[in-house]
């Protein structure tokens, strides 16, 4: 921090000599991680005396617990500010491209910017609590930029999409973790967006402040080199849904029971996960989530219930009111506008077929001994 606020000295020294710092925005291309794939968003300002990024991206997976409070929400981020060549070497390493464009201000909104940089980085504000899409490294600097021109870069409304379908977009080739993604989260990423609201991915934001008379040309820093392959249909969650399927329809006897208690104990340690980001996560997208009605602790009961002979009764109610859950799923999908990945169909008929087929296996023989009517 002292070493920013010396920093901020030389800038607005360079200042006073008639020099205008040139402030830029950086946008590095998507990279191999998982949280690389929307690309990533820092800011550049340099004078004659000093040339550092400002990133709101920084984070400590070794700080304790902090897989834990990142699923509880408690995803609290740094800003921090550092000489650009790490910035620049750091990305280059990674084989990723990274693209400037120049934000143009007059000195007046340049100092303010770099006032409003300054106070982000002190002790007291320099930790913020991470919003994938509402407050992270891409929102933050357009919000400063946006304060210090006094009119907004990117106006509301424009094209209509939903947070569900651009992080679809950006995650085309990692079919699992889009999978993931639209079973933790529930319908508030479903809603309607205009072009403002998309730009949480930072490659969105580069390519709409193209053309902008506040944002000069673009200007690139090495070479993209990360091409992400596609994962092979036969390994994807929607082949592992018709898979089940296909199983669902086929087992019988023993072997089906043994299905039931992977497919019942796998979709029960899915709810297990759903209910906690439900009802003890901090993270306001994962609530609410309609696939509760479907993946639930009490999924369990399906895994282990066929096995126990002496209860036939509970077997009966815990697999009809499981049938009729999935019902009221469905019937709720098309009003609550609620996304359901491609895997998830195929998923859902096994369900409700294994709980029609325990279902008949009680009341299955007792139809077949019904006494049949005579014709006389």
């Amino acid at each position: 921090m002292k070493k920013f606020i010396f920093v901020f000295l030389l800038l607005m020294a360079a200042v006073g000599r008639g020099e205008v710092p040139r402030i830029s925005l950086l946008t590095a291309l998507p990279g191999e991680e998982i949280y690389e794939l929307e690309g990533h968003t820092g800011l550049r300002v340099r004078s004659a005396d000093a040339d550092y990024v400002v990133n709101w991206g920084i984070f400590d997976f070794n700080s304790p617990g902090f897989v834990y409070r990142f699923c509880k929400g408690e995803t609290d981020y740094l800003c921090a500010a550092y000489p650009s060549e790490f910035f620049f070497d750091d990305y280059a390493r990674q084989r990723r491209q990274v693209i400037e464009q120049q934000v143009m201000l007059d000195s007046i909104q340049t100092m303010r910017l770099i006032g409003l940089l300054e106070s982000n980085l002190r002790p007291e504000n320099r930790v913020y609590r991470y919003n994938y899409v509402k407050d992270n490294c891409a929102t933050r600097p357009l919000m400063l930029i946006e304060q210090a021109l006094g009119e907004p870069l990117i106006a509301s409304g424009g094209e209509e999409t939903t947070f569900r379908r651009e992080m679809t977009e950006y995650h085309r080739d990692f079919p699992w973790y889009q999978f993931g993604i639209d079973l933790a989260l529930g319908c508030g990423i479903d809603k309607p967006i205009g072009r403002r609201e998309a730009i949480f991915a930072p490659v969105r934001l580069a390519r709409e402040l193209e053309g902008n008379p506040h944002i000069g040309p673009i200007v690139t820093h090495g070479e993209q080199k990360i091409v992400h392959s596609r994962t092979p249909f036969l390994l994807t969650p929607v082949a592992l849904g018709w898979l089940m399927l296909i199983l669902a329809l086929a087992l019988r006897g023993k072997v089906g029971k043994v299905f039931d208690s992977v497919m019942f104990g796998l979709f029960g340690l899915t709810g297990c996960i759903l209910f906690f980001l439900v009802f003890f996560s901090s993270h306001e997208a994962t609530s609410p989530n309609l696939l509760l009605l479907w993946l639930n602790p009490l999924c369990f009961l399906g895994a282990i219930i066929p096995w126990l002979k002496s209860a036939k009764k509970l077997k009966v109610w815990y697999f009809f009111i499981n049938f009729a859950l999935l019902i009221v799923f469905a019937l709720l999908l098309f009003p609550m506008g609620r996304h359901l990945n491609a895997a998830m169909l195929p998923l859902l008929m096994a369900d409700a077929i294994r709980s029609a087929a325990n279902l008949k296996s009680i009341y299955g023989d007792k139809i077949h001994k019904w006494p049949k009517i005579s014709r006389r």
